[in-house]
């Protein structure tokens, strides 16, 4: 449960609000950029800048909301995806989700590196949480005959953040996926 700043439990609507507020920041910085006004935010959100402000005391604190809102996200799609029937096709497009999403990572990652903020220790435990069940994926999908055996988590993870990372900058390209993808997989 989501608790106040004070540790106590938040009020149900407190909790949508919140959510509500996530949401709507994801929304607003994905599309204009971290540098939007958090009154825009909360314009999205549908509520008063006070509600933005009283879960949120400051943008960077926001920003970090978010960040750790998308790799939480990550996560539990990575983990609902562990049973999926056709392991490479869930290995595959995890990933390019994954970089699709990039651009927004990349652009609060940056806000939070100029505000003095560590992005990394921000995230918590939802970097490593996602790489553990990236780790699961890759193994189901290479079981699988989807992906070479002599890929490792390390390389995976290396070519993820390279495509996100070029994704963020120039946009994510089907063809450059399907590039990286061909690298992935066994060869006859």
């Amino acid at each position: 449960m989501t608790s106040s700043a004070s540790g106590r439990p938040l009020r149900a609507d407190a909790v949508r609000n919140r959510a509500k507020v996530l949401a709507a920041a994801e929304e607003v910085f994905a599309g204009q950029g971290t540098a939007a006004p958090t009154e825009e935010v909360a314009r999205a959100a549908g509520v008063g800048i006070g509600t933005v402000f009283r879960h949120f005391p400051t943008k960077e604190s926001l920003l970090e909301a978010v960040l750790v809102a998308l790799l939480e996200r990550l996560v539990a799609e990575a983990e609902a995806l562990r049973s999926a029937e056709d392991a490479g096709e869930a290995f595959f497009g995890f990933f390019t989700r994954v970089v699709a999403q990039a651009a927004t990572k990349h652009a609060v990652t940056e806000a939070l590196a100029e505000a003095g903020v560590d992005a990394h220790a921000a995230s918590g435990r939802a970097g490593p949480d996602l790489k553990a069940a990236l780790g699961v994926l890759l193994e189901r999908a290479q079981e699988a005959g989807a992906v070479r055996g002599d890929v490792g988590p390390a390389e995976v993870m290396a070519l993820l953040a390279g495509m996100s990372y070029a994704a963020g900058r120039a946009g994510a390209h089907e063809d450059v996926l399907k590039f990286a993808f061909d690298g992935l997989r066994p060869r006859p």
